[in-house]
């Protein structure tokens, strides 16, 4: 019996052995290679920031479209800036801010290992690779959360005040949030907690922390709300709103005046670069591919994203066809309606049911087109809805 039990541990010891051990090289012509599982998640990383980065094109393009010709080529400036200024101060400070050290409120702990400020401790990661693929990939919703004010704020924006507004949010008020909901000491993120005596994770944050997945509430309000106070304090376009002279000091604004943009090909081109950038940010947010139930998930979370976002298109044109006298079928409902889907299901996207995704996206239409009358209302002109549908729906979501 003792010789039985030891040549059964011999044989269990020899299979770890081989379970530990890579299979070597294919060989020429073979179609087996062997990926270790930190590659695999290195490359997924990368394709899904990719497509995130893209998604500034998209911007580019709806922006563009949605306002007059003469103002395509500022709008384009600012967009580059955005992304130029923002890598810089994501560098230099923003990730620091954002995840180093044990504060609740905020980050940039001198000393945190490794250190984030220009990168310096990423030399010496277990994995400096991944170390500054997710560092790249965290910038790459920073500059998101930046070019959303642009549309809100778009022909009326001297460059000089715009440069100032792009520092202060990628330098300090973007972080800051990112501290809040996603890093591991944050107030209200569900990674902040401790194993009690039994082994079991008991959260540290208050009300156990918010689930903001892939951001409608960290990238989207944040940048939504940003855009609204802009174009809130920086007025409205010529020509936006009736001027109605009853003697008041100046004239007030009467009912909106429409001003559609130049080019509906590039609003449609940019919705759908938007759109197929969105599976890289919702999708990519998971940040690894090769453990546990990683690929049910992702694949959960870009079902989920299609659905929100064609429910959500829908909704928002047949809203605007039954309750917007004059209104017909409009290209700029549809393509907002497309984006206020994809921003609502953001948070969620990774743990809703698909019929779940669908009521989220059908409400974040309706939310969509009601924020946008409120704005009207309230005499703001928001050129592309950047407030309805990042930041109404960033908040529904």
């Amino acid at each position: 019996m003792a010789d039985t039990t030891q040549e059964l541990l011999q044989r269990i010891e020899a299979l770890e052995r081989r379970l530990n051990t890579p299979p070597p090289p294919a060989s020429p012509g073979s179609s087996f290679a062997y990926v270790p599982a930190s590659t695999g998640d290195s490359f997924f990383l990368l394709c899904s920031g990719l497509m995130v980065f893209f998604m500034q094109c998209g911007f580019g393009m709806l922006e563009s479209g949605s306002v007059t010709s003469r103002s395509t080529q500022a709008i384009l400036l600012k967009n580059l800036l955005d992304a130029c200024i923002s890598g810089l101060l994501w560098w230099m400070v923003g990730h620091a801010v954002a995840f180093d050290g044990g504060n609740g409120f905020i980050g940039g702990e001198v000393g945190f290992s490794p250190s984030s400020f220009f990168t310096a401790g990423y030399r010496n990661a277990d994995d400096p690779g991944y170390s500054y693929l997710l560092w790249w990939f965290q910038w790459t919703f920073a500059a998101a959360a930046g070019t959303i004010v642009s549309g809100a704020v778009a022909e009326r924006a001297q460059l000089l005040a715009y440069l100032a507004y792009t520092f202060i949010l990628t330098a300090v008020i973007y972080p800051i949030i990112v501290h809040w909901c996603w890093s591991e000491a944050g107030w209200l993120s569900t990674k902040n907690g401790h194993l009690d005596s039994g082994g079991n994770f008991t959260s540290d944050a208050v009300l156990d922390g918010v689930i903001d997945f892939a951001g409608s509430g960290v990238v989207h309000l944040t940048g939504g709300t940003a855009g609204f106070f802009g174009a809130l304090i920086i007025g409205p376009r010529h020509g936006r709103f009736e001027v109605v002279y009853d003697g008041s000091k100046p004239p007030r604004r009467g009912r909106p005046l429409q001003l559609p943009g130049h080019a509906p090909v590039l609003q449609a081109l940019g919705t759908f670069i938007l759109w197929l950038g969105w599976y890289g940010f919702n999708a990519g947010s998971r940040l690894t591919l090769s453990s546990g139930d990683d690929s049910a998930v992702v694949g959960r979370i870009v079902a989920n994203t299609t659905i929100a976002a064609s429910t959500s298109g829908l909704t928002a044109l047949l809203a605007t066809l039954a309750f917007s006298k004059g209104r017909g079928y409009d290209v700029a409902t549809m393509c907002n309606g497309i984006l206020s889907g994809l921003v609502s299901v953001t948070a969620g996207c990774a743990t809703l049911p698909l019929w779940g995704a669908l009521i989220v996206g059908a409400i974040g239409g309706l939310v969509n087109r009601g924020f946008g009358q409120l704005v009207l209302r309230l005499k703001v002109d928001d050129p592309l809805e950047a407030s309805s549908v990042h930041g109404a729906c960033g908040a529904w979501g």
